[in-house]
């Protein structure tokens, strides 16, 4: 199972391109980019820089989006990186979340995605378009794999019907992830597909006090609730009443700026003990003997690979990546799991 790496845009170019150098050096096997054009740097200029100072590593966005971008640009943009990075760029789309909130724009319906990723498929293969009327091609094509990233059970279908890979953002809980997974080959199976590819994001923390730690992971739940979640979260025994919005957090709960401002905020509906739950089960949080037994359950599970991320947007994940480097990365290569 490939274990990557996400990294917020949230520095300049030069230090991005350094740390994902690192990750490379420290035996990472993907890394993924974020992108929202007001948190941070675009997402294809720092894939463009990460992949002129690696050579094995694959790069991926996690995620971009039809509606700040049109396709065509999308699809201009994953062909320029794949030329600097030959195989090794992965193009991951969803609906838009932080790039689309904070400048007044709605996420992309599913009907959306699906035109979205049917016309960049159509140009990276080097077949021409019809664009209300216009039809159009794009020169000099390259194939890059499209990746769709989905919690619910309509884009987890979709992703198996349509894309060479699903994100999957159902967390490491077994029940939800089995039934993420689900139906993501459900998808695939109605299409008469094979080979999708399933890519877990999970939170990460090694940490030998989970009680403490788990209390920054507030936002991140309480916004998985707002979202629809609370089913999936109840699968893995995470329950929580949260109202639709909570006001005086910019931009959202999952970006916020002032993070301890965001968990206050969260406490009156997300208890201490859920929250633990919550970073036992649907998160990687833990001592590294810990994760490295969740991961191999995850791997069981039928997930192709996993990238972890910390919390925090506007921070580099140097302490999450050298715990996880150091104390887990051995010995998932070694294949000694449990």
């Amino acid at each position: 199972m490939r274990v990557g790496l996400r990294i917020p845009p949230c520095a300049p170019l030069g230090q991005i391109a350094e740390l994902v150098h690192d990750a490379e050096q420290a035996g990472f096997d993907e890394v993924w980019f974020p992108d929202s054009q007001l948190l941070w740097r675009d997402v294809f200029a720092v894939a463009a820089a990460a992949a002129g100072t690696t050579t094995r590593i694959t790069l991926g966005t996690a995620v971009t989006n039809f509606a700040t971008r049109h396709p065509s640009v999308v699809a201009s943009s994953a062909r320029t990186v794949a030329e600097i990075a030959p195989g090794r760029f992965v193009l991951g789309v969803g609906v838009g979340d932080s790039a689309v909130g904070p400048v007044g724009i709605r996420q992309s319906t599913g009907a959306q995605v699906r035109e979205g990723i049917a016309v960049v498929r159509e140009l990276l293969a080097g077949r021409d378009v019809n664009f209300g009327g216009t039809r159009s091609w794009m020169r000099d094509p390259a194939l890059v794999p499209i990746h769709l990233a989905a919690s619910g059970p309509r884009n987890l279908r979709l992703a198996g019907e349509l894309a060479d890979g699903a994100i999957l953002l159902s967390g490491v809980a077994s029940a939800p992830l089995t039934a993420a997974i689900g139906r993501v080959r459900d998808g695939a199976s109605a299409a008469t597909r094979t080979g999708v590819q399933t890519t877990v994001s999970a939170f990460c923390r090694v940490t030998d006090d989970l009680p403490r730690d788990a209390r920054e992971l507030k936002p991140i739940c309480a916004r998985i609730a707002q979202n629809g979640g609370t089913s999936f979260l109840a699968l893995a025994g995470v329950h929580v009443d949260v109202p639709d919005h909570l006001p005086d957090v910019y931009p959202d709960l999952v970006h916020a700026e002032d993070w301890d401002a965001a968990v206050r905020a969260c406490d009156p509906y997300i208890s201490d003990d859920a929250i633990a739950t919550f970073a036992r089960e649907f998160c990687l949080y833990g001592t590294s003997d810990e994760i490295v037994e969740r991961l191999s359950h995850v791997h069981e599970a039928g997930a192709d690979a996993v990238f972890l991320q910390h919390v925090g947007s506007y921070d580099l994940p140097h302490r999450l990546m050298a715990d996880i480097a150091g104390q887990v990365l051995p010995r998932v290569c070694e294949g000694r799991f449990a």
